[in-house]
Protein backbone atom coordinates (compact mmCIF):
# COMPACT_ATOMS: atom_id res chain seq x y z
CA UNK A 1 0.00 0.00 0.00
CA UNK A 2 1.35 3.78 -1.22
CA UNK A 3 1.07 5.99 1.68
CA UNK A 4 -0.27 9.62 0.97
CA UNK A 5 3.32 10.97 2.12
CA UNK A 6 4.76 9.07 -0.71
CA UNK A 7 2.02 10.46 -3.07
CA UNK A 8 3.01 14.06 -2.14
CA UNK A 9 5.40 16.16 -4.34
CA UNK A 10 7.60 18.82 -3.18
CA UNK A 11 6.36 21.11 -5.95
CA UNK A 12 2.95 20.78 -4.52
CA UNK A 13 4.09 21.41 -1.24
CA UNK A 14 5.68 25.02 -2.38
CA UNK A 15 2.60 25.95 -4.58
CA UNK A 16 0.50 25.09 -1.27
CA UNK A 17 3.68 27.34 0.79
CA UNK A 18 2.85 30.61 -1.66
CA UNK A 19 -0.90 30.58 -2.13
CA UNK A 20 -1.41 30.29 1.76
CA UNK A 21 0.59 33.26 1.95
CA UNK A 22 -0.31 35.19 -0.69
CA UNK A 23 -4.01 34.40 -0.70
CA UNK A 24 -4.49 35.36 -4.25
CA UNK A 25 -4.51 33.01 -7.25
CA UNK A 26 -2.60 35.58 -9.44
CA UNK A 27 -0.29 36.73 -7.39
CA UNK A 28 0.04 32.98 -6.09
CA UNK A 29 0.66 31.95 -10.23
CA UNK A 30 2.82 34.87 -10.69
CA UNK A 31 5.47 34.03 -8.03
CA UNK A 32 5.21 30.41 -9.33
CA UNK A 33 5.55 31.75 -12.84
CA UNK A 34 2.93 28.98 -13.94
CA UNK A 35 -0.77 29.65 -15.11
CA UNK A 36 -3.52 30.14 -12.39
CA UNK A 37 -4.96 27.09 -14.19
CA UNK A 38 -2.37 25.03 -13.44
CA UNK A 39 -1.63 26.82 -10.27
CA UNK A 40 -5.41 25.42 -9.40
CA UNK A 41 -5.21 22.34 -10.54
CA UNK A 42 -2.33 21.33 -8.21
CA UNK A 43 -3.85 22.36 -5.76
CA UNK A 44 -7.46 20.23 -6.06
CA UNK A 45 -4.49 17.28 -6.41
CA UNK A 46 -3.05 18.06 -3.56
CA UNK A 47 -5.96 18.22 -1.62
CA UNK A 48 -7.56 14.88 -3.43
CA UNK A 49 -4.15 13.41 -2.32
CA UNK A 50 -4.34 14.47 1.23
CA UNK A 51 -8.80 14.08 1.11
CA UNK A 52 -9.12 17.15 2.72
CA UNK A 53 -10.06 21.17 1.84
CA UNK A 54 -7.27 23.18 2.62
CA UNK A 55 -8.87 26.81 1.14
CA UNK A 56 -11.98 27.95 1.33
CA UNK A 57 -12.78 29.33 -1.46
CA UNK A 58 -15.66 32.13 -2.54
CA UNK A 59 -16.27 34.80 -5.21
CA UNK A 60 -14.01 37.27 -3.63
CA UNK A 61 -11.14 35.36 -1.40
CA UNK A 62 -9.14 32.78 -0.68
CA UNK A 63 -8.52 31.60 2.99
CA UNK A 64 -6.95 28.90 4.46
CA UNK A 65 -9.37 26.53 6.02
CA UNK A 66 -8.82 25.12 9.60
CA UNK A 67 -7.04 22.17 8.29
CA UNK A 68 -4.86 24.23 5.98
CA UNK A 69 -3.51 26.48 8.56
CA UNK A 70 -1.90 23.44 10.49
CA UNK A 71 -0.71 21.76 7.32
CA UNK A 72 1.00 25.31 6.53
CA UNK A 73 2.97 24.96 9.98
CA UNK A 74 4.25 21.38 9.01
CA UNK A 75 4.90 22.23 5.52
CA UNK A 76 7.36 25.18 6.37
CA UNK A 77 9.22 23.14 8.32
CA UNK A 78 9.50 20.39 5.45
CA UNK A 79 10.12 22.61 3.32
CA UNK A 80 12.94 24.39 5.38
CA UNK A 81 14.68 20.76 6.44
CA UNK A 82 14.79 20.07 2.59
CA UNK A 83 16.41 23.76 2.01
CA UNK A 84 18.78 23.04 5.03
CA UNK A 85 19.60 19.30 3.55
CA UNK A 86 20.43 21.14 0.13
CA UNK A 87 22.64 23.67 1.70
CA UNK A 88 24.19 21.41 3.83
CA UNK A 89 25.11 18.95 0.96
CA UNK A 90 26.77 21.68 -1.23
CA UNK A 91 28.58 23.47 1.86
CA UNK A 92 30.18 19.70 2.52
CA UNK A 93 31.21 19.11 -1.03
CA UNK A 94 32.87 22.58 -0.95
CA UNK A 95 34.83 21.66 1.94
CA UNK A 96 32.77 22.72 4.38
CA UNK A 97 30.81 20.86 7.25
CA UNK A 98 27.28 22.88 8.00
CA UNK A 99 25.86 25.97 8.93
CA UNK A 100 24.14 27.81 11.68
CA UNK A 101 20.91 30.29 11.77
CA UNK A 102 21.27 33.06 13.92
CA UNK A 103 18.75 35.31 14.95
CA UNK A 104 18.99 38.83 16.83
CA UNK A 105 17.60 41.76 18.22
CA UNK A 106 19.70 44.88 17.23
CA UNK A 107 21.41 45.72 20.56
CA UNK A 108 23.12 42.12 20.59
CA UNK A 109 24.90 43.41 17.02
CA UNK A 110 26.10 46.39 19.00
CA UNK A 111 27.68 44.40 21.92
CA UNK A 112 28.38 40.89 22.03
CA UNK A 113 27.29 39.26 19.03
CA UNK A 114 30.12 40.52 16.43
CA UNK A 115 32.91 39.13 19.15
CA UNK A 116 31.73 35.72 19.70
CA UNK A 117 30.74 35.32 15.73
CA UNK A 118 34.11 36.60 14.97
CA UNK A 119 35.25 33.62 17.67
CA UNK A 120 32.92 31.02 16.27
CA UNK A 121 34.63 31.70 13.10
CA UNK A 122 37.98 31.17 14.06
CA UNK A 123 37.71 28.11 16.26
CA UNK A 124 34.95 26.56 13.39
CA UNK A 125 36.06 28.01 9.93
CA UNK A 126 34.40 25.12 8.27
CA UNK A 127 30.67 25.91 9.73
CA UNK A 128 28.83 28.98 8.53
CA UNK A 129 25.91 31.10 9.71
CA UNK A 130 23.38 33.15 8.35
CA UNK A 131 21.86 36.46 10.01
CA UNK A 132 18.83 37.56 10.71
CA UNK A 133 17.56 40.80 12.69
CA UNK A 134 14.36 39.50 14.44
CA UNK A 135 12.30 40.68 18.11
CA UNK A 136 12.33 38.33 20.81
CA UNK A 137 8.57 37.06 19.61
CA UNK A 138 9.88 36.47 15.95
CA UNK A 139 12.58 34.28 17.37
CA UNK A 140 10.89 32.10 19.18
CA UNK A 141 8.26 31.07 16.32
CA UNK A 142 11.76 30.41 14.15
CA UNK A 143 13.66 28.64 16.58
CA UNK A 144 10.21 26.36 17.17
CA UNK A 145 9.95 25.86 13.32
CA UNK A 146 14.02 25.23 13.16
CA UNK A 147 14.41 28.40 10.62
CA UNK A 148 16.53 29.26 12.78
CA UNK A 149 18.74 27.57 15.06
CA UNK A 150 20.29 29.76 17.85
CA UNK A 151 18.65 33.20 18.93
CA UNK A 152 20.33 36.31 21.05
CA UNK A 153 16.86 38.35 22.78
CA UNK A 154 16.19 40.13 25.91
CA UNK A 155 13.96 37.53 27.34
CA UNK A 156 14.58 34.29 29.14
CA UNK A 157 11.14 33.82 29.81
CA UNK A 158 10.88 30.97 27.63
CA UNK A 159 8.21 27.94 26.53
CA UNK A 160 8.87 24.61 27.76
CA UNK A 161 11.77 22.72 25.22
CA UNK A 162 13.60 26.02 25.25
CA UNK A 163 17.27 26.51 27.00
CA UNK A 164 19.05 29.56 27.71
CA UNK A 165 22.10 31.22 28.95
CA UNK A 166 22.86 35.21 29.76
CA UNK A 167 25.75 36.07 27.48
CA UNK A 168 25.88 40.61 28.46
CA UNK A 169 24.46 42.42 31.02
CA UNK A 170 24.44 46.11 30.52
CA UNK A 171 22.99 49.61 31.99
CA UNK A 172 20.18 51.29 30.91
CA UNK A 173 20.54 55.07 29.38
CA UNK A 174 17.61 57.68 28.39
CA UNK A 175 17.43 58.71 25.09
CA UNK A 176 16.84 62.64 25.59
CA UNK A 177 16.74 65.95 22.37
CA UNK A 178 19.73 67.78 22.45
CA UNK A 179 18.14 71.20 23.63
CA UNK A 180 16.34 69.19 26.22
CA UNK A 181 16.88 71.13 30.17
CA UNK A 182 18.13 68.22 31.94
CA UNK A 183 21.62 67.58 31.53
CA UNK A 184 24.27 65.52 32.74
CA UNK A 185 25.05 67.72 35.03
CA UNK A 186 21.84 68.13 36.43
CA UNK A 187 20.39 64.99 36.16
CA UNK A 188 19.76 63.04 39.47
CA UNK A 189 17.12 60.43 38.68
CA UNK A 190 14.32 59.10 35.92
CA UNK A 191 11.56 60.60 38.30
CA UNK A 192 12.95 64.00 37.04
CA UNK A 193 10.82 62.88 34.27
CA UNK A 194 7.32 62.39 35.35
CA UNK A 195 5.47 64.32 33.48
CA UNK A 196 7.11 63.71 29.91
CA UNK A 197 5.52 61.34 27.61
CA UNK A 198 8.06 57.75 26.95
CA UNK A 199 9.01 55.67 23.55
CA UNK A 200 9.17 52.22 24.61
CA UNK A 201 9.96 49.09 23.22
CA UNK A 202 6.53 47.22 22.52
CA UNK A 203 5.47 44.59 25.96
CA UNK A 204 3.86 42.01 23.90
CA UNK A 205 7.85 41.59 21.52
CA UNK A 206 10.11 42.15 24.82
CA UNK A 207 7.80 41.54 28.06
CA UNK A 208 11.44 41.37 29.97
CA UNK A 209 12.77 44.54 29.08
CA UNK A 210 9.48 46.45 29.09
CA UNK A 211 8.75 45.67 32.65
CA UNK A 212 12.52 46.54 33.97
CA UNK A 213 11.47 49.96 32.44
CA UNK A 214 8.03 50.07 34.12
CA UNK A 215 9.97 49.02 37.40
CA UNK A 216 12.85 51.49 37.11
CA UNK A 217 10.26 54.14 37.04
CA UNK A 218 8.36 52.04 39.52
CA UNK A 219 11.09 53.13 41.96
CA UNK A 220 10.88 56.73 41.62
CA UNK A 221 6.92 56.37 41.91
CA UNK A 222 5.71 56.81 39.02
CA UNK A 223 4.36 54.83 36.12
CA UNK A 224 5.36 55.99 32.49
CA UNK A 225 3.13 57.48 29.96
CA UNK A 226 3.72 55.55 26.89
CA UNK A 227 2.90 57.53 23.62
CA UNK A 228 5.05 55.50 21.16
CA UNK A 229 6.03 52.00 20.60
CA UNK A 230 9.38 50.78 18.74
CA UNK A 231 11.79 48.62 18.38
CA UNK A 232 13.82 50.05 16.37
CA UNK A 233 17.13 52.67 17.20
CA UNK A 234 17.13 54.54 14.12
CA UNK A 235 13.06 55.15 14.79
CA UNK A 236 12.90 56.20 18.22
CA UNK A 237 15.82 58.48 17.72
CA UNK A 238 13.86 60.26 15.11
CA UNK A 239 10.80 60.20 17.59
CA UNK A 240 12.52 62.15 20.40
CA UNK A 241 14.19 64.10 17.94
CA UNK A 242 11.15 65.76 16.69
CA UNK A 243 9.91 66.05 20.10
CA UNK A 244 7.42 62.95 20.90
CA UNK A 245 8.77 61.53 23.75
CA UNK A 246 11.71 60.27 25.72
CA UNK A 247 12.99 56.64 25.70
CA UNK A 248 15.01 54.35 27.56
CA UNK A 249 17.35 52.15 25.72
CA UNK A 250 20.29 49.90 26.16
CA UNK A 251 23.68 51.46 26.61
CA UNK A 252 24.90 49.68 23.46
CA UNK A 253 22.23 51.53 21.52
CA UNK A 254 23.49 54.78 22.54
CA UNK A 255 25.40 55.97 19.38
CA UNK A 256 24.80 57.78 16.73
CA UNK A 257 26.01 60.65 14.54
CA UNK A 258 22.68 62.66 15.28
CA UNK A 259 23.14 66.15 16.50
CA UNK A 260 19.68 66.55 18.11
CA UNK A 261 19.47 63.97 20.36
CA UNK A 262 21.79 62.87 23.33
CA UNK A 263 22.18 60.02 26.07
CA UNK A 264 22.20 59.64 29.80
CA UNK A 265 23.55 56.21 31.12
CA UNK A 266 21.66 54.83 34.30
CA UNK A 267 24.62 53.66 36.27
CA UNK A 268 23.55 53.87 40.03
CA UNK A 269 20.50 51.95 39.63
CA UNK A 270 19.50 48.42 40.33
CA UNK A 271 18.13 47.83 36.97
CA UNK A 272 20.43 46.40 34.35
CA UNK A 273 19.19 44.85 31.13
CA UNK A 274 20.44 41.13 29.91
CA UNK A 275 21.32 39.44 26.44
CA UNK A 276 20.21 35.79 26.60
CA UNK A 277 21.34 33.19 23.99
CA UNK A 278 18.45 30.90 23.35
CA UNK A 279 17.81 27.66 21.48
CA UNK A 280 15.16 24.52 21.27
CA UNK A 281 16.94 21.44 23.37
CA UNK A 282 15.90 19.25 20.52
CA UNK A 283 17.52 21.50 18.05
CA UNK A 284 18.58 18.70 14.93
CA UNK A 285 21.34 20.49 13.43
CA UNK A 286 25.03 18.74 14.10
CA UNK A 287 26.66 22.29 13.95
CA UNK A 288 24.92 23.72 17.30
CA UNK A 289 26.60 21.97 19.69
CA UNK A 290 29.67 23.21 18.56
CA UNK A 291 28.46 27.04 19.07
CA UNK A 292 26.83 25.89 22.25
CA UNK A 293 30.30 24.72 23.61
CA UNK A 294 32.08 27.85 22.91
CA UNK A 295 29.17 30.13 24.67
CA UNK A 296 29.41 27.54 27.76
CA UNK A 297 32.95 28.53 27.65
CA UNK A 298 32.34 32.27 28.04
Amino acid sequence: MISTANQLELRQLNYFKVLAEELHYRKASELLFISQSALSQQIKHLEGTLKVSLFERTNRKVALSDAGKLFYKDVLQVLNKVEIAATNIKLYTAGNTGQIGIGFVASAMASVLPALLKQFNSDCPNIRFRLDELNNAEQLIALQNETLDLGFMRSNHLPDGFSSKRVYTETFSLVLPANHPVTDAGFRNIGQFRDENFILFPNEQSQLYYQQIINLCADQGFAPKVAHRSIHAPTIFRLVENGMGLSVIPTSLASTENPNIRFIELKDIPQQTALYAVWKKLNSNPALPYFLEMLVAQ
